[in-house]
């Protein structure tokens, strides 16, 4: 018998192969420019998406839109909250804080899927 538990069987997010070098220094992406400041970046299918948070003043964290609570729902793509340190997804309404990825409210136990960075002053490199 099927279950709706998403509890005890969670759909996985699909791979999508992300590798990305920007400057978050330069004015293009300006918004990175401080803390709590965020950008999307557009990656390859069958993501939604990628968002880059700088949470302190050469830290970065790197999250896949797709919501971690239910991937297979189209709509299921975390947005930025005016606060710029919690993001929510439209479709469940889970609640994440961008500090770690973890859900605070909402239906979502899991974080959001993390992909690796590493800042050198200059190159911001994203990547799985």
């Amino acid at each position: 018998m099927p279950s709706c538990d998403k509890d005890k069987d969670y759909d996985e997010i699909p791979f999508a192969h992300v590798d990305f070098y920007i400057n978050p220094n330069s004015s293009f992406y300006w918004q990175l420019n401080s803390p709590n400041g965020w950008i999307y970046l557009v990656a390859n299918s069958p993501s939604r998406g990628v968002l880059v948070y700088r949470d302190l003043n050469d830290q970065f964290l790197a999250y896949e839109r797709t919501c971690a609570h239910d991937p297979l729902v189209e709509e299921a793509r975390i947005e930025v909250e005016a606060s710029s340190i919690t993001a929510v997804c439209p479709s469940c309404q889970t609640k994440y804080i961008l500090l770690d990825g973890y859900p605070f409210e909402g239906p979502g136990k899991r974080p959001l899927k993390q992909y690796q960075t590493s800042y050198n002053g200059n190159t911001l490199h994203i990547y799985n």
